[in-house]
């Protein structure tokens, strides 16, 4: 038998060895290149490997003692329980896969300690270190190789090699799609099962149709709401089926909805600006929401960038002095971007230049691209979950109407993007009164003096709770601060009709965290919250409409409408 005390140690001095390679590396790209680590950080770094080698040597005698028909001993490392990836029996029953498993959890350790101990005092240059050591460490599971999978090899062996077949001919049909099938194929269709509350386009231009769905209560409020969701995904994420749609729930308050569906860019928008959507979408939207109802101030509402191109209106809206709206929601939503997670420490000023000198000056920027790099802010659950089921264990995705809408990307005009990423996450104008320029105005988000709900989620990859958590210190009127429970999309698609989940509420702190420290639980939906806040600004109840639009303002075809059936072809 080999002398394994010796192969560890040399194991050992080899990982030290590359491991002080690429501390070399990363000194060079950080300020005061080729300074050396100060005593402390040297000290950490030395005692993080030492223990990485105490624990690998562990491993490795627990490895070669242990014989093929013995119960696993108690681990050397434990994992993590929300951890889906090793949970399969196989994984612990077999000694050389429990061993591949605990050394890979050993080193991902390492790892994100090491990124941690490196001495950055910039913020966006530690968060591109941990976005990317996250993507090699996740990319590096044994879970994701056939050899090094055992559930691969028991799926294929237990199917007489059918899972792999299975799984040439998913991974064929996902390469000829070009994306990831994260929903079964064919499961749904916007117009079919989707986006199917009934409605009206009865205004639309080259960048926008404007829904207004159809009445399902006898009376209903005389203010009418319009939607703004973001232009970055489909809008149907806010009207999925009829037990999870966020439209057919406020209308069934007795709302009359109205709702702008983005179009799908190509090369006839390739110049459009961050100008041309506030015009052409929420300021246009809202005067043709005024002409149907004949209410002068509409309620308003949007959605993460939707919410950021709904203030922004309001505010270009405000600075000519107007009152353009009776209340505005804003759903996950940044306007000080100080705090925009991950994706705010992937950009900066070779990133935003590069941009600008290509697509900025008109182009298009490619749904498929944007929708990877948000998957790559959760690979494990976005990617690789799917690589390991759909490819190696040639299993069929199950039908979730979310993952099929985060599959249906949407391309946007180069010089809009472009912008977007200057002013807004890079320079960060959006928060400075008077700083920033829209439609010729200069914007002051302070003049915003209508009552605002904010709604926020706890588990928010894309915008940070504690970063839409700022936009009460910009606005000039009165604020609700809500925080709901899981992600993103998850925590603001929490339907009433399952009542999952849980959101909070509380008063007026200064900062995040004592907001967080004095907040009530309640469980359940945060719809209800909103609605019976959205009540005392929505006016009377009256007769609803007659019927959709005006003489001025026409049906042009049922919902969902032409716009959001087109595919994202670049």
């Amino acid at each position: 038998m080999p002398d394994w005390s010796a192969v560890v140690a040399a194991m050992g001095k080899n990982f030290t060895e590359f491991m002080t390679r690429q501390q070399s590396v990363l000194a060079a790209q950080m300020p005061h290149a080729g300074a050396a680590l100060p005593p402390p950080e040297t000290a950490r770094l030395a005692a993080l490997q030492q223990q990485w080698l105490e624990n690998q040597t562990r491993l490795w005698q627990t490895f070669v003692q242990r014989k093929p028909d013995e119960e696993p001993p108690a681990p050397v490392v434990q994992t993590d329980p929300a951890d889906r990836r090793f949970r399969a029996p196989e994984w612990s029953r077999t000694p050389y896969f429990d061993y591949l498993r605990q050394a890979y959890l050993i080193n991902s350790a390492f790892m994100r300690e090491c990124v941690e101990a490196i001495p950055v005092s910039d913020g966006r240059t530690r968060g591109k270190l941990r976005y990317l050591s996250k993507q090699v460490i996740d990319a590096m599971s044994p879970a994701n190789f056939a050899a090094t999978n055992p559930e691969f090899i028991e799926t294929a062996l237990r199917t007489e090699g059918e899972s792999i077949r299975r799984g040439l001919q998913n991974l064929l049909h996902d390469l000829q799609q070009g994306h990831i099938s994260m929903s079964t194929p064919g499961a749904f269709e916007v117009g079919r099962n989707l986006a199917v509350t009934p409605g009206s386009v009865v205004f639309e231009n080259e960048l926008i149709q404007l829904i207004q769905y159809a009445p399902l209560t006898d009376k209903v409020f005389r203010k009418p709401l319009l939607i703004v969701p973001p232009c970055i995904n489909k809008y149907y994420l806010m009207d999925l089926q009829p037990e999870n749609s966020l439209v057919r729930y406020l209308v069934e308050q007795g709302h009359t909805v109205f709702l702008i569906s983005w179009r799908n860019a190509d090369a006839s928008l390739a110049q459009h600006t961050w100008d041309d959507y506030l015009r052409l979408g929420p300021l246009t939207a809202l005067d043709v929401v005024r002409d149907i109802s004949g209410d002068v101030q509409p309620n308003a509402l949007g959605f993460c960038v939707g919410g950021t191109l709904l203030a922004s209106a309001l505010a270009v809206a405000c600075g000519r002095g107007e009152k353009p709206v009776a209340s505005m929601a804003l759903l996950t939503t940044l306007l000080d971007f100080s705090d925009a997670g991950e994706i705010g420490c992937l950009v900066d000023e070779a990133m935003v230049s590069a941009r600008e000198q290509t697509i900025g000056r008109g182009g298009l920027m490619p749904g498929r691209e944007l929708a990877q790099t948000f998957s790559t802010l959760r690979p494990n659950d976005l990617i690789w979950n799917y690589v390991v089921g759909n490819y190696l264990k040639g299993e069929t995705p199950p039908a979730f109407d979310i993952l099929h809408w985060n599959c249906d990307s949407t391309n946007l005009p180069g010089p809009f993007m472009a912008w977007y990423l200057r002013n807004l996450y890079l320079d960060n104008s959006l928060r400075i009164p008077g700083k920033l320029e829209m439609l010729g105005v200069k914007a002051d988000l302070g003049k915003l003096d209508m009552p605002s709900y904010l709604l926020a989620t706890s588990e928010d990859h894309i915008v940070p709770w504690t970063g839409a958590y700022l936009v009460r210190g910009l606005l000039g009127g009165e604020t609700t601060f809500v925080l709901g429970a899981s992600g993103h999309v998850a925590g603001t698609i929490n339907p009433v009709s399952r009542d999952k989940r849980s959101y909070w509420t509380g008063g007026n702190e200064s900062t995040a965290e004592e907001w967080r420290a004095g907040a009530t639980e309640h469980p359940g939906s945060w719809w209800k919250h909103y609605a019976q806040w959205l009540v005392p600004l929505s006016g009377k109840k009256v007769a609803p409409p007659a019927a959709p639009g005006n003489a001025r303002h026409k049906v042009i075809e049922p919902a969902p409408g032409r716009y959001v059936k087109k595919i994202a072809t670049n």
